[in-house]
């Protein structure tokens, strides 16, 4: 019997070569340590592989895994190597992503998930795009208190949409995504990077962003949460109006227009009856998580009954376990939970670490100082340095390493060549929530989502570069004229 590869050649035979072009025929920069250049090879090479689909994601990631493991680009002994190889997987941010999937498993199975998408198409179900605009909107409501994108996107808002497109017999295993099913996960994607822009409790880099400026201008911009939400209010808002229009374009669904939705969504209400026991503790389960995300015993008791995101997340699986509204061989079922735990503690693992072999610092310091040498006036200059900060978030796979890497730098760059302290200081806080759009690991949310299987990889990247320029350009023109409005600049 023939053996069967694991992998496509072709694909995978173009990542390999990248990879060694760049360890072996493209020379070192001077500045840039020969680990770091050669950990870049690996990550560049993994990139290509998952653009490629030469495996699945969660295969590359375990050959990558490997390779760093071997190569000993992390450390200098072999055990230390796999050690930081295998460092991500105690990050609280991965298991967050993985708990949340495993949870939104109980409200499908106890049928809670069902009736709330039920109500949701009772209440907005007349057309698809009235939908969108319910989960855009639920995220904006919470997000001022619900300092964890993944929590709220993933956690809270996606398991309903979720259930929504379940009723419309729209799934990933039936080939019915397109349907209703793929417009509405790429909306419910795209309203969370919107919405973490909005507050400074949105997500959790924020408070960082924040700290950075204020370093980065001497403390001439220091960003309240009441300046930050009102500077980001109207391009906020209107971000969330266009979003669903432009998904609309470029993703239609087949189902538009359900003219019996109220009706249908009423009577299958009917047949579900009163909420069941496990409906109950499953919602009880829901109700607690979203208070203590939300911060309510820290802001009702203080601080020290702060419970951390993670934290929550395991405190909910927990009494779903312990109730038996979810078996251990459902969280076994939950292949999904698992592969993205996998692939993204490997995609944080090499982003943190070209981050501390010093390689971003590098090729941040060097992209600034060509820009500033170019000649132009602030206005090109500071834009320039504006796109280069955002679109490099391809590279990132954690929002803190990207701006922890490149936002004071390159601010301080723009600041000196002329831009507005407060101009230029609104616009990168706001692009460091709004480059989360751009791809399938940006943030925490994204690989909850797109595990979903609602939308391929080819889909997912073209809706996340189109609805990133559109959410820019808001903000740097409605944005920049709201902000000399209100006399930031």
């Amino acid at each position: 019997m023939a053996l069967k590869l694991g992998f496509k050649p072709i694909p995978a035979a173009i990542a390999l070569v990248v990879g060694l072009l760049f360890w072996y025929v493209i020379p070192v920069p001077e500045g840039v340590t020969e680990n770091a250049w050669h950990l870049l090879a690996i990550f560049i090479a993994m990139i290509v592989a998952i653009i490629g689909n030469a495996m699945p994601i969660g295969a590359i990631s375990i050959i990558a895994i490997a390779v760093v493991g071997l190569t000993g680009v992390t450390a200098q002994t072999p055990s230390a190597a796999i050690n930081s190889a295998l460092s991500q997987f105690s990050n609280p941010l991965i298991w967050l992503i993985g708990i949340s999937i495993m949870i939104a498993r109980g409200l499908l199975k106890t049928g809670l998930g069902a009736r709330i998408g039920y109500l949701f198409i009772a209440m907005w179900g007349k057309k698809t795009i009235g939908v969108s605009y319910a989960l855009a909107t639920s995220e904006l409501i919470l997000a001022p208190v619900m300092p964890s994108n993944t929590a709220r996107g993933g956690g809270v808002i996606h398991p309903i949409m979720k259930s929504i497109a379940s009723s419309y017999d729209s799934s990933p295993e039936k080939g019915t995504s397109g349907l209703i099913g793929r417009y509405l996960a790429l909306t419910n994607y795209h309203a969370n990077p919107i919405t973490s822009a909005m507050f400074i409790t949105a997500t959790s880099p924020n408070p960082l962003v924040v700290d950075l400026i204020a370093k980065a201008t001497n403390s001439s911009v220091s960003l309240s949460w009441s300046t930050w939400a009102l500077a980001m209010l109207l391009p906020g808002v209107l971000c969330i109006l266009l979003m669903p229009l432009v998904l609309y374009i470029m993703y239609p669904p087949e189902i538009k227009a359900t003219p019996n939705a109220v009706e249908f969504a009423k009577d299958k209400l009917k047949e579900l009856g009163p909420m069941k026991l496990d409906e109950k503790i499953m919602l009880g389960s829901f109700i607690l998580m979203l208070l203590l995300w939300a911060g309510v015993p820290a802001w009702l008791f203080g601080p020290s009954f702060a419970v951390n995101a993670t934290t929550t997340a395991f405190i909910g699986l927990s009494l779903l376990l312990l109730t038996g509204v979810l078996s251990w061989q459902d969280i076994l079922n939950e292949k999904a939970a698992w592969d993205t735990i996998i692939w993204f503690a490997a995609l944080i693992m090499m982003a943190t670490f070209l981050n501390r072999l010093g390689l971003i610092e590098w090729a941040s310091i060097h992209m600034q100082d060509g820009i500033a040498h170019l000649g132009l006036g602030w206005v090109s200059a500071s834009l320039l340095l504006l796109l280069a900060y955002m679109y490099a978030h391809y590279f990132f796979a954690s929002t803190t390493a990207h701006i922890s890497a490149m936002l004071g730098a390159f601010l301080t760059a723009g600041i000196a060549i002329g831009a507005p302290p407060m101009l230029f200081s609104l616009m990168m806080a706001a692009a460091s929530s709004l480059m989360m759009s751009l791809t399938h690991y940006a943030t925490g949310t994204s690989p909850v989502i797109f595990s979903s299987g609602y939308v391929s990889m080819a889909q997912w990247w073209k809706a996340g570069f189109v609805v990133s320029v559109v959410n820019l350009l808001i903000f740097i023109f409605v944005g920049g004229l709201w902000w000399k409005i209100l006399g930031f600049w």
